[in-house]
């Protein structure tokens, strides 16, 4: 049941999932206003069993009004029924959410709060760490000289409203920015050490109409139907749940626009001299991401998650940035960064042996041999793929 009211927001009951979900402004003058999402609130507790969820991790904003009108229905719902349980889930991205409803929970024991963020995805301690901005600067560095030619297959042009999520520290919009010139740019992200970055950078180049965001890629406080084109790069490939984050692309997207995504197959990084020790290292990499839910063997899956989540026109290539695209050096640096992060807390925190460990670090360090030997080659291949969203 649907219900969608004059007021901006949505209240919507999924049964499968048992979860109550409201979101947008709900700023009503009387409850009368917002009757019949009441009533859909109701019907949800009616049908329920065991525990609903009230997801309002989309909530814009609520006034007080509103608040106590749904709080009631709860309240009510609670000394009627010992056999249900209330979960609000709540993001940090909308913290004011947390603090409204934990007034519920300290007088009513059947509702307890959920704050999303601690359960974001399984491995969002160490990309959103500040250890990993030299990455992302060197990496966005060395893939540019290949995107800059692909984007342009994939939807990129001038005048365009585009968004890029999972924007890391920004760097990607600058050079978009500066090369294709869209009328409009929102870079969104969960990290705040890296907004806090790309903000800075753009406060030291003058740059003030890139839009930076804060915010849950998987449950964006953005309308639907908004952008002609939504990147979203070495991001799926970190979530458990990829399809969720393609689910959410597909919905700020306008019909007949497009969503650009990159993503790896990290145990086809390759180099020589010293190959075997290179590819054991790289299928050690796979693995390691795999422990704790992260697929970074996502690239060539690209095209069956574009299809599945429901795009048209899928357009899939690829591209290995190597040792010889400009300084060698740069390409070693990654390696270098890869070894701190994978090898040392990624690792550790597994609970490796620390011979595993050491040999572990000795293949990132034959990589960058590879790299910087005068005969050698190293190569990271990456997966660029799209998909446009139906009319």
């Amino acid at each position: 049941m649907a219900t969608t009211l004059s007021t901006p927001h949505q209240a919507v009951y999924d049964p499968n999932s048992q979860e109550f979900s409201v979101a947008g402004v709900i700023r009503p003058r009387s409850v009368d206003e917002i009757a019949p999402s009441l009533s859909a609130l109701r019907q949800a507790i009616e049908v329920a069993r065991g525990v609903l969820y009230i997801n309002v991790k989309r909530l814009v904003q609520m006034n007080n009004t509103a608040f106590h009108a749904f709080s009631r229905v709860i309240l009510d719902a609670c000394r009627s029924r010992s056999d249900i349980r209330f979960v609000v889930v709540t993001s940090s991205v909308v913290g004011w959410t947390e603090r409204m409803f934990r007034h519920l929970s300290r007088i009513e024991p059947q509702v307890t709060v959920e704050v999303y963020d601690s359960k974001f995805y399984p491995g969002q301690s160490f990309v959103e760490d500040t250890s990993f901005i030299p990455i992302l600067r060197t990496q966005t560095k060395m893939t540019w000289r290949h995107e800059r030619a692909i984007l342009p297959r994939h939807g990129m042009r001038p005048g365009i409203h585009m968004a890029d999520i999972c924007c890391g520290i920004g760097d990607f919009a600058v050079l978009v920015r500066k090369e294709f010139q869209p009328a409009r740019i929102v870079a969104l992200d969960h990290s705040r050490a890296s907004l806090a970055y790309a903000r800075n950078v753009a406060a030291d180049f003058g740059i003030v109409d890139i839009e930076y965001s804060y915010g849950d890629a998987s449950e964006m406080l953005l309308e639907d139907d908004q952008f002609d084109l939504v990147t979203c790069r070495h991001s799926l490939q970190i979530f458990n749940q990829p399809h969720v984050l393609l689910k959410e692309l597909y919905r700020i997207c306008k019909p007949g626009g497009r969503v650009y995504i990159t993503n790896e197959k990290n145990s086809h990084c390759l180099g020589e001299p010293r190959s075997q020790s290179i590819q054991w290292t790289y299928n050690e990499v796979a693995k390691l991401f795999s422990h704790f839910e992260m697929d970074v063997e996502l690239g060539p899956k690209s095209r069956r998650f574009l299809a599945d989540a429901g795009f048209e026109d899928i357009r899939v290539e690829s591209f290995m940035v190597t040792n010889l695209d400009g300084d060698p050096q740069d390409f070693a640096d990654i390696i270098t960064a890869w070894e701190n992060v994978y090898a040392g807390e990624m690792a550790v925190k597994r609970g490796d042996p620390p011979e595993f460990i050491e040999r572990f670090r000795q293949g990132f360090r034959d990589h960058i041999f590879a790299a910087l030997h005068p005969k050698g080659y190293a190569g990271w291949p990456i997966w660029a793929a799209s998909g446009r969203k139906p009319l």
